[in-house]
């Protein structure tokens, strides 16, 4: 076992690379009967992981398997879409005399990287509400997270980031490039936008943001910029506000509960019914005494209700402002049931990824977007986010006017915090401090 490797995780700031980037070393440090990699990349559009699991799969298996030991699992477990023909070709042939490695093929659904649904698909086991997947004895890890562990032990730092950038843009591409870059310069590094007046989301179509400020730098968990069209109903959708859900809601939900029968938890076991919270922007109340507000708790929000229901209604929306208000009045979750049995119907209600880029009105924007890694000489400045992770913000371990070469550690925790290090994507001078980052010119 390397005994480094944890402290070669840390040292390296690795977290994961999207969503809300939780620190890689405190996953590691549990033990766990399987490590699964999820390589499903089931959000529409995005390109990176299947491209990695092909170009970078030696580093990728070997990452996997310094974690594997590590936390003395005994499989490591590749999941990853029966249609990356490409990735699942090589990473067969590198993996056919090992007993500790499996690939393992899923269907082409969403949403197949939703953690929870990953696990039961590989190991038919059902993580408890509310719960992760290591309460199963599975600790599930990204692609390019493994990749960055690969790289940690050959004493390589976090600095480079693997993003998409699609939609809307003269070059549909996915680029290897320093953190810190500006979502801007990222546009431009595609070609361009092909329209006057766009929007931008970061990360996937389904679960990604809206970007407010188009300076504002790529961090860790970027994974996708998907350049769309002002009047795009993608774009409205997401720039409606809670207050517009809510009316909404109440003035034309037939409750129906298409919205609970696609949900992806609901089909694991867990008591979350979005129909019956939809009730409760309606009449103030779940209308039933076997369900309650806190079921909002378990919403992933994948966003799936919002695709089946026949109202264009937005629960997920919903679910999300019901946590924010009842975390806000210090109610926590109180389901924590251990189901036993998914739903019967469940193998009928898979979302087919076909299906809901038609739906999403993404069609012509589902194109390759070939990997490129050679962009580092073209980059002059950076602003790195101290907030690249889940937990505590980083704190400067450096002062305007110093000079720093890439690699070189900018910020950290205090001990005893849950976060990562902070390092230097490029070789230059601190120019700034500030609330955006740190802002390194070269």
């Amino acid at each position: 076992m390397d005994n480094n490797l944890i402290s070669l995780i840390q040292g390296a700031g690795i977290v994961g690379a999207g969503g809300a980037g939780f620190p890689t070393h405190v996953k590691v440090k549990a033990k766990a009967e399987y490590v699964i990699v999820n390589g499903a990349e089931c959000e529409p559009l995005l390109r990176v992981d299947q491209q990695l699991m092909y170009y970078k799969a030696e580093e990728m298996i070997i990452g996997l398997k310094a974690v594997v030991q590590e936390t003395g699992a005994k499989k490591g477990i590749i999941a990853l879409k029966k249609k990356y023909h490409a990735a699942i070709e090589k990473l067969e042939k590198l993996t056919k005399d090992d007993e500790t490695i499996e690939v393992f093929t899923l269907g082409d659904f969403y949403p197949a990287g939703d953690e929870q649904i990953t696990v039961y698909e590989v190991l038919n086991r059902i993580v408890p509400e509310g719960g992760i997947p290591l309460q199963v004895g599975v600790v599930v890890i990204n692609v390019e997270t493994l990749i960055n562990v690969y790289y940690a032990k050959k004493g390589l730092p976090v600095t480079e980031k693997y993003v998409t950038v699609t939609g809307e843009v003269n070059k549909p591409v996915t680029l290897k490039v320093p953190l810190g870059v500006s979502i801007n310069e990222m546009i431009q590094l595609a070609g361009g936008p092909t329209v006057a007046e766009f929007e931008i989301v970061d990360g996937g179509p389904m679960m990604g943001k809206l970007v407010e400020d188009i300076h504002s730098p790529i961090t860790k968990t970027t994974k996708g910029l998907i350049v769309l069209p002002k009047e795009h109903p993608l774009v409205k959708g997401k720039r409606k506000s809670i207050e517009a859900t809510l009316r909404e809601a109440k003035t034309a939900c037939c409750h129906c509960s298409l919205c609970t029968e696609v949900c992806p938890r609901n089909l694991i076991g867990h008591k979350l019914h979005p129909d019956k919270l939809m009730r409760i922007a309606s009449y103030n109340s779940t209308c039933e005494n076997n369900s309650s507000v806190t079921e909002a708790f378990l919403c992933c929000e994948c966003g799936l209700c919002e695709l089946a229901c026949i109202m264009d209604l937005q629960p997920w929306k919903l679910n999300s402002f019901l946590k924010g208000r009842l975390s806000a009045a210090g109610i926590k979750n109180d389901n924590n049931r251990k189901p036993e049995e998914v739903n019967q119907f469940r193998g009928y209600r898979k979302f087919p990824v076909k299906k809901l880029i038609a739906r999403l009105s993404l069609e012509k924007y589902n194109v390759d977007a070939p990997l490129i890694e050679s962009v580092d000489e073209t980059v002059k400045g950076v602003v790195l986010s101290q907030k690249q992770h889940i937990g505590a913000m980083a704190q400067p371990l450096v002062q305007v006017g110093d000079v720093v070469k890439k690699g070189d550690p900018v910020a950290n925790v205090n001990d005893g915090q849950l976060g990562a290090m902070i390092h230097a994507s490029i070789s230059g001078t601190v120019k700034s401090i500030n609330q955006k980052g740190i802002e390194i010119s070269s």
